[in-house]
């Protein structure tokens, strides 16, 4: 059933693109959205008027700048972004590994930064993907600070497996979030691809509440896991700082 309110119709627009559809017809709108062809029109004709959407040469539509713009203003967008970048890139200069930076959304992962590594292992991810909770470094690391009764009704639910090596079994995750809180750090090998391993850690806020995860990705088996660990953890201790966090000593 399409949407019925004026801001669900709009809504239900933007919605229709992300990453595998970043630009579309007027058609594919409608289609995506399920609207008639001429509330489609008219309500691109507005968010193309105020910026949301662009019109380029061919027709087709893409995001407009006026909604980076808005989004730039996010606690959890672009500020947390220039809070975490020195940290993140000494990372990377540390380990010329791919490097990424994320933050929770509901029961999944939102990457809003990635350096990627020349010669790194390719991972599938980008600014703006999401992915499970259960099924990433850092959204384990997020996971595992999240309030119990939202762990207990996570790993109750239907745990999506991505290779043969995703965690998809309840216990085990639950033993997994209970080592990630006693480490302070998250280690997940193959769980997206089954060439990849991803080390994270938490990062706190200014009250001590965990807002984000920093994450290296390296090759399986490549035996850098006891040296990024610590690595890890120190990006993600600075960024905590930056970001005003002061752990008790």
């Amino acid at each position: 059933m399409p949407p019925r309110s004026a801001p669900d119709r709009l809504l239900a627009v933007l919605g229709a693109f992300d990453h595998d559809h970043p630009a579309l017809s007027l058609t594919d709108i409608s289609r995506r959205t399920a609207l008639p062809l001429t509330t489609a029109h008219r309500l691109v004709g507005a968010l193309t008027a105020w910026g949301a959407l662009e019109r380029d040469a061919s027709g087709v539509y893409h995001i407009g700048l006026r909604l980076w713009e808005v989004s730039a203003l996010a606690p959890r967008g672009l500020a947390l972004r220039q809070a975490a970048l020195p940290f993140l890139e000494d990372l990377y200069e540390a380990t010329h590994e791919n490097v990424q930076l994320a933050v929770r959304d509901g029961t999944e992962v939102v990457y809003i930064e990635w350096i990627s590594g020349r010669s790194a292992v390719g991972v599938r991810i980008q600014v703006g993907a999401r992915w499970p909770l259960h099924a990433t470094g850092v959204g384990l690391a997020l996971l595992a600070h999240t309030d119990p009764a939202f762990q207990s009704a996570y790993c109750a639910g239907p745990l999506t497996a991505f290779t043969a090596h995703t965690v998809t079994d309840p216990a085990r995750l639950r033993r997994i979030l209970a080592e990630v809180r006693r480490t302070g750090c998250a280690v997940s090998p193959r769980q997206i691809t089954d060439d990849a391993l991803s080390v994270a850690a938490p990062v706190h806020g200014p009250g001590g509440t965990v807002v984000a995860a920093v994450s290296v990705v390296v090759p399986v088996g490549d035996g850098q896991v006891p040296a990024l660990a610590p690595a890890v953890r120190l990006a993600a201790r600075g960024i905590s700082r930056r970001l005003g966090w002061r752990p008790e000593t």
